[in-house]
């Protein structure tokens, strides 16, 4: 569909802004993890060109481009917020913010929040001043995640939570933590659940880190002894958390989903194939098993994508994507688990260095290791299955 002049007048006012505003170091390839920002009080900038990104990019709203001015955000229709994706993409640029409030909570508030919670904490996330973390699993409450255990009584003016959850991930470098806690005991499993907002660093709050296989710790095991949250922290009605959380977590399974496709700021397969086994002379990757194999995996990841983009879409219009996340979860930790193998297959005998500064440190085996538990968070792929099954195909029996 041809572009309104409005919109071509966007365009070119978007293009000539990246190009004067996004600087050159941040249109380079990922390296590292740091190279991802995070912001929150405790995060630390890698780099000026970094900060000035993040501020640039804040000031204008287009850390969350479809947000409203009155929230931090860039108030952009849905045409003109991806005119913008697709000129970041045109540069390499990365995205300015990377935050578990811009994916989940924010659009939980923007739905359930009263306005001073929306005035209070969504300009502190579209500027990255707030780092959150999700509390939701916990050591016996998992993929039945109703069966939590976490309660929260009221004392006057303030909750008092008790409990421990698990799986929490950076919950050891985050400000704040969104969290379903049970708030009536005597209720039906999901009828007595609520979802409150409390700082970390509030008394009786402990994240201890979980080291997992992959030598990385991004999950902790939070504990809450006898923490004191004001009542207003509480979102929603009390007692109908569960509503928020099944809402948040459509969104954390598109965000999942789209982690294969996050693929600004870093190299193709192609390219980093082409730069470690090398081309014959007419340019074609030496290896004809894995260039099929590439060619394969990037083909399901354009379609996955188109697919995203027609979700998206459709929800923006009002058609919702509920059980749709559960497929879109499934096949994008498919593919992220598929892009992961191809990238240890890239590096060959490279790719089994566990330590070392020439190898990365091992970042291509750890990485490998890390994706597997992409069939586990968000919702584990057998429970996804058995929902596309029932809710999506509503097959007989399901």
């Amino acid at each position: 569909m041809d572009e309104t002049p409005e919109l071509q007048a966007f365009r070119a006012e978007t293009r000539e802004w990246l190009e004067a505003n996004c600087p050159e170091e941040m249109r380079q390839p990922v390296a590292g993890d740091s190279d991802v920002c995070w912001g929150g009080r405790k995060w630390r900038f890698k780099s000026e060109a970094q900060k000035q990104w993040l501020e640039r990019c804040a000031a204008k709203g287009w850390t969350v481009p479809e947000w409203p001015k009155a929230y931090g955000g860039g108030g952009l229709s849905k045409e003109e917020a991806k005119i913008l994706a697709q000129e970041m993409r045109r540069i390499s640029a990365r995205p300015p913010l990377s935050s578990f409030g811009i994916w989940m909570l924010g659009p939980a508030l923007l739905k359930y929040g009263n306005e001073a919670q929306k005035l209070e904490h969504l300009p502190k996330i579209a500027r990255g001043e707030i780092r959150w973390c999700q509390g939701y699993s916990e050591p016996g409450a998992g993929s039945d995640l109703a069966s939590l255990r976490t309660s929260a009584i009221l004392d006057g003016d303030e909750y008092v939570v008790n409990g421990s959850k698990v799986w929490t991930s950076y919950a050891d470098r985050a400000d704040w933590i969104f969290c379903l806690v049970r708030t009536d005991p005597e209720a039906s499993k999901h009828l007595g659940i609520s979802f409150l907002l409390f700082d970390m660093e509030s008394p009786g709050v402990t994240a201890s880190p979980i080291k997992l296989i992959s030598g990385y710790s991004p999950f902790c095991q939070t504990f809450f002894d006898n923490v004191r949250v004001p009542k207003e922290n509480l979102v929603g009605t009390p007692g109908k958390g569960w509503d928020i959380a099944k809402y948040l977590l459509t969104h954390e399974r598109e965000m999942i989903a789209g982690m294969d496709m996050a693929s600004a700021g870093r190299d193709s397969m192609h390219q980093l194939a082409k730069k470690q086994i090398g081309t014959s002379k007419s340019g074609k990757l030496k290896d004809n098993l894995l260039r099929a194999d590439i060619v394969r995996h990037e083909i399901d990841a354009m379609a996955f994508g188109l697919t995203m983009e027609r979700v998206k879409d459709e929800a923006k219009a009002g058609q919702g994507v509920g059980a749709l996340s559960s497929m879109l979860k499934y096949y994008g930790t498919e593919l992220n688990k598929q892009r992961q193998e191809l990238l240890m297959s890239i590096g060959g005998t490279d790719s089994l260095t566990w330590e070392g500064p020439d190898k990365h440190d091992g970042d291509p085996a750890k990485t490998w290791l890390r994706s597997r538990a992409n069939s586990i968070e968000g919702g584990t792929s057998e429970v996804q299955l058995n929902i596309i099954a029932k809710r999506v195909l509503q097959l007989p029996g399901a």
